[in-house]
């Protein structure tokens, strides 16, 4: 089914004109999004006293976010990388200033608050997924796209693990406010050196006839197809994700384990995740990566169902690590999927119908688990989280329509006047953040 690549392959990847840099300055951006939910929700706390309101307001914020996202998304495809992200990210940057201002000033009302973190929610600029699109760009190589894509999103689950150590180290000597500031300045900054980037300016704007409406095919209904599998498989991870840390909470009360065992466990979740996504970048897959798909999520989910069955904390660590193997794995070949699925004008949506998908299922996973626990013995939810993988790997791959317009390949040679664009696929079709579901 595979082998390992005789090559250097992330070496390979960060050797292509421009990849260092362009990869460095989203990575600048994105760390922006480790930060600013435990600075706001600190800020929050802190200003209104109310963990009540300030769980509702961060919910706002996030759930504006997540249904803005496809909207955001489709202004990158139809007017590209510099005209959209520019304003977005001053937007949402000027926001959280704002934002962090209120924080200063007790008393503010609550509805302000949630005004002003709707507004913010709105404006966050998807970087993870146009940073995708941009590596399909420069890499023809699908081999060296996989690499370049498990790259990319084991640099996202470190990213999400250091901007909240980075948060802790700014309230010891600073307000939490200030955090929510550093938030707005590294998107700001990030988002201004990736769009500088000459690597950004091969995906350029798509034009409103391929951009407005449904995908290219008559009525959209081949994209939507094409979709259905990578899509429904990153809101699955993202719910059993979500459903591990609380579940970890409880076989950890369950026994007093305490706190102490309740983050051994998620960090061996975060590990596993890494390791897999490395050694994912790292093999040379014969198999098609439609084919990949089912396979990574319904490893994902037998582990997660075997982890209920653990008699003891160190079987518990061992069954969440190796069910972390797959987490990055299926989230990269979703995105894969994804990318080509693509028609002309829709792969950023593509990608970020992918990173909604995720963020949804972290959300929904969290709420549902919470109400299984108190009702089912701990086994049963582990084994129902593990579920809702394992029927992901069910879901049929649909190829979208050749006829819906996307053509067989073309060269990738620039001209000087315009930059190159890839438009088509291999003639064996083969098989794109994070974080981990994430702008």
């Amino acid at each position: 089914m595979s082998t390992l690549s005789p090559r250097p392959s992330y070496a390979a990847v960060l050797r292509v004109p421009h990849a260092r840099r362009t990869f460095a300055a989203a990575l600048v951006g994105r760390l922006s999004y480790g930060t600013v939910s435990l600075a706001l929700m600190l800020s929050l706390t802190r200003s209104t006293g109310s963990y009540a309101v300030a769980g509702t307001v961060m919910a706002v914020f996030g759930a504006t976010g997540v249904l803005v996202s496809p909207y955001r998304a489709a202004l990158v495809d139809r007017h590209g990388l510099r005209r959209a992200l520019i304003p977005m990210a001053l937007s949402y940057g000027g926001l959280l200033c704002v934002l962090a201002e209120l924080c200063r000033r007790p008393g503010v009302p609550a509805a302000l608050l949630a005004v002003a973190a709707a507004l913010a929610g709105a404006c966050t600029p998807p970087l993870g997924s146009t940073m995708r699109a941009v590596w399909a760009e420069m890499l023809p190589d699908r081999q060296l796209l996989l690499r370049a894509y498990s790259l990319d999103g084991v640099a996202e689950e470190l990213l999400f693990v250091s901007g909240p150590l980075l948060v802790g180290a700014v309230v010891t000597v600073a307000p939490p406010a200030v955090g929510v500031v550093l938030s707005a300045f590294l998107v700001v900054t990030g988002t201004l050196a990736f769009v500088s980037s000459p690597a950004a300016a091969l995906l350029g704007p798509a034009g409103p006839e391929k951009s407005d409406g449904p995908a290219p095919g008559g009525d959209g209904t081949g994209q939507g197809r094409a979709l259905l599998q990578p899509v429904v498989v990153a809101a699955c991870v993202g719910v059993s994700v979500s459903a591990v840390d609380l579940l970890v909470v409880a076989y950890a009360g369950e026994r007093g384990l305490g706190d102490g065992a309740v983050a051994w466990v998620l960090a061996a979740l975060s590990v596993g995740s890494a390791v897999g996504g490395l050694v994912n970048g790292a093999v040379a897959w014969s198999s098609p990566t439609r084919a990949r798909l089912p396979f990574f999520a319904a490893g994902l989910g037998l582990c997660l169902a075997a982890a209920g069955l653990a008699p003891g904390l160190g079987t518990l660590i061992l069954a969440v690590t190796c069910a972390g193997l797959f987490v990055a794995p299926a989230l990269t070949t979703a995105y894969l999927v994804a990318d080509e699925s693509a028609a002309p004008g829709f792969r950023v949506r593509a990608g970020t119908w992918c990173n909604t998908a995720v963020n949804a299922g972290l959300s929904a996973g969290a709420g549902a688990v919470g109400l299984l626990v108190e009702r089912l013995p701990l086994p049963v939810c582990f084994a129902v989280s593990g579920a809702v993988a394992v029927a992901a790997a069910l879901v049929p791959g649909r190829r979208r329509d050749r006829s819906a317009g996307r053509p067989g390949p073309v060269s990738r040679r620039p001209s000087r006047s315009r930059p190159s664009r890839r438009s088509g696929r291999s003639p064996r079709r083969r098989s794109p953040s994070g974080a981990s579901g994430r702008p």
